[in-house]
């Protein structure tokens, strides 16, 4: 796609594509690392993540750069500061817990099933993410062109995407475990 064009498309689109190839490519990273390769990937999994980080995520992303632009506008360290402090405190557990909701419930999980593994995981993989998001949020937020951040973001989180699918695959503890086992669906 000539560069050109690519700049015309709304900046939700863009992000809504680099999410769209990004996250699965996160996805196959991981099954790489835990031993899979072309013919054992799991490639239904490929497509949750895309599906997750295309549909829900950029936009949810995109959005929230839009009301932290409009509440601070300026481009400074004083204020990027803030706006990851904010973040780390809002958008940061809302994220957490809806991607292991939402994975869960793509997975076709019961409910009951998704709250139990969203309970386990989330606040173990916010606490990684209070360790390097605010650093990099802050170099976006105040060093990075509104236009460009969800880009920018998009590329950041192809590693931290490496980590959630990490997460997303670790087993349950056991008492979660037999919760899961007694609440699936036939």
């Amino acid at each position: 796609m000539p560069a050109k064009l690519l700049s015309k498309i709304h900046p939700m689109a863009k992000g809504m594509m680099t999410y769209a190839l990004l996250w699965p490519t996160g996805s196959l990273i991981q099954q790489t690392i835990e031993g899979r390769n072309f013919k054992t990937y799991d490639w239904a999994r490929a497509l949750r993540f895309s599906l997750f980080g295309s549909l829900y995520v950029a936009p949810t992303l995109y959005g929230w750069v839009r009301l932290t632009s409009a509440m601070w506008p300026q481009t400074n360290l004083r204020i990027g500061l803030l706006k990851a402090a904010t973040e780390q405190l809002s958008y940061g557990p809302f994220a957490c817990v809806s991607f292991f909701m939402g994975m869960s419930l793509l997975e076709l999980k019961t409910f009951q099933q998704a709250v139990a593994e969203t309970k386990e995981k989330a606040l173990p993989t916010y606490k990684v993410g209070v360790c390097c998001w605010p650093i990099i949020q802050t170099i976006n937020f105040s060093l990075v062109p509104e236009h460009n951040r969800v880009i920018f973001v998009s590329f950041c989180s192809l590693l931290w995407t490496i980590f959630l699918a990490y997460m997303k695959t670790q087993a349950m503890e056991p008492e979660h475990e037999q919760k899961r086992g007694s609440t699936r669906r036939s």
